[in-house]
């Protein structure tokens, strides 16, 4: 899950939890705890992008080969 992704978990969350009346749906869902979960997913996403962000730009340094260019002698 990448920044953006987990940045939405994180609106769609704090609109549910905070803007949204949490008996609009009855008793039986609760939107505000939706809400929560929603806000706990994305930062944890946040969190783990970050983190594992380092480690993918350095992915690139280890795979070099190197090559000899000798064309065949005719």
């Amino acid at each position: 899950m990448g920044v953006g992704v987990s940045i939405f978990f994180l609106t769609l969350g704090a609109i549910l939890r905070f803007a949204i009346d949490p008996t609009v749906l009855g008793e039986a869902v609760h939107i505000d705890v939706i809400g929560l979960i929603f806000m706990i997913v994305g930062a944890v996403g946040v969190v783990l992008s970050i983190v594992m962000a380092p480690k993918r730009g350095n992915t690139s340094e280890d795979r070099l080969m190197h090559r000899e260019n000798h064309p065949p002698e005719v």
